[in-house]
Order: structure tokens, then sequence, then C-alpha cells
């Protein structure tokens, strides 16, 4: 009585196609199609996938997620700011929203009707006789200041600055912690301005946020054991301009500077068993602390 011959196997997942490889992981027959490369051998896509979900996605000193080094919310914050030039630009009929107005070398460019819209301004009559500013509740201002500028140069010379910090910032990080930085910094500078400049001074620009990621690089790199010889002069070279160029807005650079420094020192030294929600606690109680400014100087304004 003949015996019959063996079957080849087939693969689990296209029974019709024979294969002489198996999964190193489970077993399993498997053709060129499926074929996974692993450490050692093959593995098939089952296998290859429940091995990605039991690894921990690689994280950063911080706590921060490793995409950071891509850069991304650096990219996106600086493609925000250039768009909003250019609505800026197509919005000013005058033409001066580009080159020219008041401050050093046309630094502070002019002013536009979007700028008017969006810069910090604590409270002013408009020419057309209507009343607007932070204290009249137009509290969109803090946040959007952050993004307008005062020219092309103006712009241009804080997204290098952006540039240059953001993707370090970022790589070390996360997205995450350096967008929440990003705008904690910006929003503390935006309400220092409220607080200490006269009530009809209109001003914006990234630099409120800016001034903070140098404080934070500084206390980042520190914290990581790096030299940062290199950071100091330059942030001590923008400290002078702020304090000798003229349109320059003080309080919102400082300000910038301090709350964005106090976040950083929230992110660099928060224990690491409990980091995140002390990272998350921190930056809400920066939060609050500046509602309650935003309050107070409101409040003041209200009653002069």
């Amino acid at each position: 009585m003949s015996e019959s011959p063996p079957t080849a196997p087939v693969c689990y997942r296209h029974p019709g196609r024979e294969t002489y490889v198996r999964c190193t992981r489970c077993d399993r027959p498997i053709c060129p199609d499926c074929m996974r490369d692993a450490s050692v051998g093959h593995q098939c896509p089952e296998c290859v996938n429940e091995g990605r979900r039991s690894v921990r996605p690689a994280r950063t000193a911080f706590g921060g997620g490793a995409a950071g080094r891509h850069g991304y919310v650096t990219k996106a914050l600086i493609a925000l700011n250039v768009l909003l030039m250019l609505l800026s630009i197509a919005s000013d009929r005058g033409g001066d929203a580009a080159v020219g107005g008041s401050g050093f070398g046309g630094l502070m460019g002019g002013s536009t009707p979007l700028t008017d819209w969006g810069s910090v301004l604590g409270l002013a009559v408009f020419p057309d006789g209507t009343l607007g500013g932070v204290a009249d509740g137009q509290w969109y201002r803090l946040v959007t200041a952050m993004f307008l500028h005062y020219g092309v140069i103006h712009l241009l010379l804080n997204m290098w600055a952006l540039w240059v910090l953001g993707r370090s910032l970022e790589a070390n990080l996360g997205p995450l912690r350096f967008g929440a930085l990003y705008l904690i910094a910006g929003l503390g500078g935006n309400v220092a301005a409220y607080l200490f400049s006269a009530q009809n001074s209109a001003t914006a620009g990234a630099s409120t946020a800016v001034f903070g990621l140098f404080a934070a690089l500084i206390i980042i790199e520190r914290k990581l054991g790096r030299d940062i010889s290199q950071v100091i002069p330059i942030l001590v070279i923008n400290l002078v301009f702020t304090l000798t160029v003229p349109g320059i807005s003080i309080p919102g650079h400082l300000g910038g500077l301090v709350v964005g420094g106090a976040m950083a020192l929230v992110l660099a030294y928060a224990p690491r068993g409990r980091r995140t929600l002390v990272q998350a606690a921190g930056g809400a109680i920066i939060l609050l602390i500046l509602l309650g400014l935003v309050l107070f100087r409101t409040a003041q304004l209200l009653a002069g």
C-alpha cells in the first residue's frame, strides 16, 4: 500500500501559497508578502503588531514624546505667524504693514486693521467712537497678540529666534510640553504688557513667547548638564535691545522671560514618579495666577 506524498505547508494568511518559512514568534507558516523582518528571522504581521503594542513609546528626559525631534510644533508656529503676517499686510490698504512706520530701522513697522484688532490693548476709544481693549471684554487679545507683528523685519527676527530655540526645546520636551511652554510664556508676556503698559498703548509680537523660550533653554540645558555659556550672551544682547530700542514692549519681554522660566522650572524639575501630574498642575497654577492678574488690572482700569 503506497503512502501519499507529504503536503507542503501553506501561508496561514494566503492558503494558496506554499512556503517553508515560519514566524519565529508563533511558528505559523508565512509567505514572502507576510514576512516582516525581525531581530532574528521573520515574523508574521499579527506578531509584529502585538509586539508594538507591548513596547512603551520612547519618551524624552522630561516625559515628552520623541516626535519632538521632528520639530512639527515649531514649524507649525512659524507657519501660523507667517500666515497672519500675510493677512495683516493684505488688510492694510495704506501699505505700511511690511516696512516703514515707527521704531528702530522699521523694526516695528506699521499697524494694520488686523494688528489693531488683535494686539494687547488695555482700554481705549477707537476713531469710530467705540470702546475696546482687554478691559472691555476683548480677552482674546492676550492670545492673538503673540502671533501678530508690526512689520516683516519684526516677524523675521522673531521667527529666526523661534526656529533656533524651538527645535532644541521641542526635541527635549516633546511636542505637547513645548507647545504649552510657548503659549504660557507668550500669554505671560502679554499679561505683563496689559499690567504695566499705558491703557491706550497697543503691543504685539511673538517676542513675549521667544523670551520665555530663552529662559527655558537655559533651564533645560542646565538640567541636562550641558554648557549654556553660548546662550547667555545672546539673551543679554536681546535684553539690552529691549531696554534701549524705542518702541519695544519692556513689560512684554520681561514678563515672557519670567513666566517662560517659571514654566520651564516646572517641566524640568517635576518629580519622575508624578511627572505628568506635577507638570500639568504647575501649568494650571501659573495660568490661574495670570488670570488673577488680568482680573486685577481690569478692575483697576474700569474703576479709573
